[in-house]
């Protein structure tokens, strides 16, 4: 039995979204968004008191990254992952990394919006950096899709795999603080890949993390 500890709304989402591609039993652990990460019994499982971990044959593990590339290896070599040899195997290891180039960004603006109580502790200069940065990263992501004249519907040539999952579940946190409107390749891959039934399914069930859909920045003064 695999057991996913997770928290709604954050990197833990992109390895159930992974669970769900990979069609495997497995049990979720949901997590409160709080100090309870800090928990003993917790830091046995996730030193670092991060979501995700995953106990899996009387392991652990942690790191999307690491936990992509596992349960890939594992389930799906061929069809969601590109094992050593294959053509593509460098763009998928790239790409399934680039998820977390967006998701710090993404971290820090939630930092931002979200987590900071006290307005005093927020920075309208943060905000606007981390922006413009989430808009650089969909600029990669627009250009490999086909910034030219020819466009593809994935990030790899070769078809749908866990390259999407990690970067289209960054793409849904970044939307909360940068829009797609001028990045429309990324816009209609996006709309692909969310339309998958495993997506849907590792939405927030219960009270979501972000209480809007958007968070502008603030004005700096």
């Amino acid at each position: 039995m695999i057991t996913l500890h997770h928290v709604e709304q954050t990197r833990s989402m992109r390895t159930l979204w992974l669970l769900h591609e990979l069609e495997v039993p497995f049990e979720v652990s949901i997590h409160a968004f709080d100090k309870s990460l800090r928990d003993p019994g917790y830091l046995a499982i996730s030193p670092a008191g991060r979501v995700p971990s995953l106990e899996i044959d009387g392991e652990r593990m942690f790191e999307t990254g690491a936990i992509a590339e596992y349960l890939c290896e594992r389930f799906s070599p061929d069809r969601l992952g590109r094992m050593p040899g294959a053509p593509d195997r460098m763009a998928w290891l790239v790409w399934i990394h680039f998820a977390e180039t967006v998701s710090q960004h993404c971290a820090a603006l939630t930092q931002q919006h979200v987590a900071l109580r006290d307005d005093s502790m927020r920075s309208p200069i943060v905000m606007k950096l981390e922006a413009a940065r989430l808009m650089k990263c969909y600029d990669a992501i627009e250009a490999r899709l086909g910034g030219g004249i020819l466009t593809q519907d994935y990030l790899l040539m070769s078809g749908f795999t866990a390259a999407d999952v990690n970067v289209g579940q960054a793409v849904y946190m970044a939307q909360h603080f940068a829009k797609l409107d001028n990045h429309p390749n990324v816009a209609a891959w996006y709309a692909r890949i969310t339309d998958r039934e495993a997506f849907q399914l590792s939405l927030p069930k219960d009270v979501p993390l972000f209480d809007r859909s958007f968070y502008d920045p603030w004005p700096v003064e």
